[in-house]
């Protein structure tokens, strides 16, 4: 049992130092792992056990007595453990939003668990000091698992984000729109959480180069993000599908954005994608946009998450546009908002 005692104030030197020491950790380990292996920042050894191994680690020094009560090891450390990590990131290691934002639910809940952890084994020690010896050889356990998880077979799916929108529109009013947008104002599009509220790049223009197979779509996004898109399928009226190509030069203006994130990179890979027209009869057509990309990281539950986000968000917002201008070019009213659907994740 804990002690019953209310909790002393403790000096504020000892919990300064604990998340000192606990931020020092984390920023070693992951200057070590982007020195040796990028690639395996997206692991289970640096987004699930690192954190609740740090947190432990913090809660204890901080409260060597156990005097303390819950919601310090399974709020408060944890989230002040995040708040520091996000800090250092921005200031020091120049991490991209996107790195940032996927990083913070997953290491707070992390934490969350190792702060539940020591709190329970090592908030009242046997003797004084014991709980900070033990908390402390926790750090070893994703410092071993650094060295072990690169060895291990890493898990690959390939996974298809799908949405559709229905357009007032018939088929050979949207298809040169599908071709190619031109384009596209700052004012179009739709509010979406991953380009509005985190700060993706918008797409800027879409502009077919040449017809049919062989094709290629020069697009190009907000803060020089560009890419080509090769067709391989262009069925008119129907369907049209392409091969996602992105060039070095490119790459790198990607790896500006965030270089642990690539669109073309070890841990996701984009690879096609293209659009396809449904007539539904009464001037309407169902439009729907896909995106398959291989994903490979021992997290591929987590990693496929937020590739659906943020795939289905810009895909939601492309479609918008295409809708907005195909039923203003058929002299349909404005006011009455084309529908959307958000297919679930399919495997191929």
């Amino acid at each position: 049992m804990r002690r019953a005692t209310a909790p002393r104030t403790r000096p504020i030197v000892r919990i300064a130092s604990a998340f000192a020491a606990g931020l020092a950790f984390c920023l070693g380990a992951y200057l070590l792992i982007d020195y040796a292996r990028p690639d395996t920042l997206i692991s289970i050894s640096f987004l699930i056990l690192l954190p609740g191994m740090v947190t432990a680690f913090i809660a204890t020094i901080a409260d060597p007595m156990g005097e303390r009560p819950r919601r310090f090891y399974t709020w408060q450390v944890p989230a002040g453990l995040l708040g520091a990590v996000i800090v250092a990131s921005i200031v020091f290691l120049r991490e991209g939003t996107i790195c940032i934002v996927m990083l913070a639910p997953i290491w707070l809940l992390s934490g969350a668990a190792g702060g539940a952890l020591a709190y329970r084994f090592f908030g009242t020690p046997p003797e004084e000091g014991a709980g900070v010896v033990r908390s402390s050889a926790l750090l070893l356990v994703p410092v071993l698992a650094m060295q072990l998880e690169p060895v291990l077979p890493v898990p690959v799916a390939q996974v298809a984000v799908t949405r559709s929108i229905v357009v007032r529109a018939d088929p050979a009013t949207i298809w040169p729109l599908a071709q190619g947008v031109g384009r596209i104002g700052a004012t179009e599009g739709r509010w979406n959480i991953t380009q509005s509220l985190i700060g993706l790049p918008r797409p800027e223009s879409a502009r077919l180069i040449g017809r049919g197979v062989g094709a290629i779509r020069d697009v190009r996004w907000q803060q020089h993000l560009n890419f080509q898109e090769v067709i391989t399928d262009w069925q008119p009226g129907t369907r049209i599908w392409w091969h996602f190509r992105f060039a070095g030069k490119d790459l790198a203006r990607w790896g500006l954005q965030d270089r642990h994130l690539l669109p073309d990179g070890p841990a996701y890979r984009i690879s096609e994608g293209g659009y396809t027209l449904q007539p539904l009869g009464n001037g309407r057509t169902r439009l729907t946009l896909t995106t398959r990309y291989l994903v490979r990281t021992p997290v591929n539950w987590y990693a496929r998450a937020w590739g659906e986000l943020f795939l289905g968000d810009v895909s939601n917002n492309v479609l918008a546009v295409i809708a907005d201008r195909a039923e203003k070019a058929q002299g349909v009213a404005p006011g009455v908002a084309a529908s959307m659907s958000p297919p679930p994740v399919s495997l191929k």
